[in-house]
């Protein structure tokens, strides 16, 4: 039977990237990853060999299946996302629940390191040690429940956001903050761009303030936002 290694990979400076993580991905038969050009920015800076194949949300049964009987033939694999951890807001969960309905006893090794969740947490100064994480904000259904579930949290609450829509959310936010509250009053959030990256930027301030900031400097990048209404 084979094996299949999760691999956390940077989410933006290729020096965050552990030494197992290394090591695996020049072990492994095949790395399995979202977009093969970024994933092969990593392997050339480490010159690392290991074929690549493609796998992410659009993926087709016929390539879980593929995948499937590559494990059952004893190859090693290896999952990666674009950046970070993969399973945390990517289909990564969506293959590992697929595999091990097939092979319930098939070896998943978990080989963790960098999480845009963690770091942005890290730099908060909330109390973090309890907290919700929700991912991307819906585009259309569900999109002013999921902010009302937001400000209703007892604890932070950590979202993603494209550069499309990060100034379309940050204004749901302050707008369902002020019709819950019914106050002009803004509470603090903080929200990282880019981060670990070159022209890393982390705002700080309540939400107008950051939105001014953002429109100022520019939407470029993707976004990391805490917020956290109990403090």
């Amino acid at each position: 039977m084979g094996k299949l290694y999760i691999v956390a990979t940077p989410i933006g400076n290729l020096k965050d990237i552990t030494l197992r993580a290394l090591e695996v991905l020049t072990d492994v038969d095949l790395i399995l990853c979202e977009d093969t050009r970024v994933t092969r920015k990593l392997l050339s800076c480490y010159n690392i060999k290991t074929p690549l194949e493609s796998y992410h949300q659009h993926s087709k049964l016929k390539k879980t299946t593929y995948i499937l009987n590559l494990l059952k033939k004893g190859k090693k694999l290896a999952l990666v996302s674009d950046s970070g951890t993969p399973g945390i807001s990517d289909p990564g969960n969506e293959l590992i629940n697929f595999l091990i309905q097939r092979i319930p006893d098939l070896e998943i090794v978990p080989v963790s390191g960098p999480s845009a969740v963690a770091t942005i947490g890290s730099i908060s100064g909330f109390p973090m040690n309890r907290f919700l994480f929700l991912g991307f904000p819906p585009h259309k259904k569900g999109r002013k429940k999921f902010f009302q579930e937001v400000i209703d949290s007892k604890y932070p609450v950590i979202i993603y956001e494209s550069p499309y829509r990060i100034l379309r959310s940050l204004n749901d936010l302050r707008r369902t903050y002020a019709e819950k509250n019914r106050t002009n009053a803004e509470p603090d959030i903080i929200v990282g761009k880019e981060l670990t990256k070159k022209f890393e930027k982390i705002y700080r301030g309540s939400i107008g303030k950051v939105i001014k900031e953002i429109e100022k400097d520019g939407v470029r990048g993707e976004y990391t936002i805490v917020v956290s209404f109990k403090h």
